[in-house]
């Protein structure tokens, strides 16, 4: 089973780059030149966040996104 977070991907004038955001997991953000490279960042950024949050025995939210089984 694959679980899925919302990501909000915009454009910041401010960075002059891509920012994915993912509201469910609290400071997890990733930024791309495109928006193909700050959603690839922030897949990476995410599997980091659980891994920390586990290590630290710390709650993972639950995914308010779709299931999707394998």
């Amino acid at each position: 089973m694959i679980v899925h977070y919302q990501i909000i991907l915009y454009w910041s004038n401010e960075d002059e780059a891509f920012i994915a955001e993912v509201p469910e997991l609290p400071g997890c953000a990733a930024d791309g030149a495109s928006y193909q490279e700050a959603l690839q960042n922030v897949e990476i950024v995410m599997q980091e966040w659980i891994e920390t949050a586990k290590e630290l025995g710390r709650q993972i939210p639950e995914a308010k996104g779709r299931l999707m089984f394998a």
